[in-house]
């Protein structure tokens, strides 16, 4: 009877097997799929470090490092921690369009 109650109901609606196979199959595929997509590198560290060394930014870059070496060394003043805007301010106006045009 109960393969009577089945066919009546697999007249209405449609029957799917699933096949124990074909499971780790896909999952495979999906791990295949999942490692090909790489993690672009990032080029924002690169393109500072670039700009540092850059003739615009080279002087001040000296100057930073410089009072880094002497604070670090113990030869500064009490509280001196070498904030030097203007040479972060000049790295970055020189990579950020280096750094858009890349992610065009």
């Amino acid at each position: 009877m109960s393969s009577n109650i089945a066919s009546f109901f697999s007249s209405f609606l449609p029957v799917v097997h699933a096949d124990a196979e074909e499971k780790p199959e896909t999952v495979t595929e999906e791990k295949q799929e999942e490692e090909e997509e790489e993690e672009p590198e990032d080029l924002h560290p690169v393109i500072r470090e670039e700009c540092k060394q850059s003739a615009k930014c080279a002087a001040l870059t000296k100057h930073f490092e410089h009072c880094q070496e002497k604070v670090q060394s113990g030869q500064g003043f009490k509280g001196e921690d070498c904030v030097e805007e203007l040479m972060m301010h000049c790295v970055d106006d020189s990579a950020a369009p280096k750094l858009f045009a890349k992610l065009r």
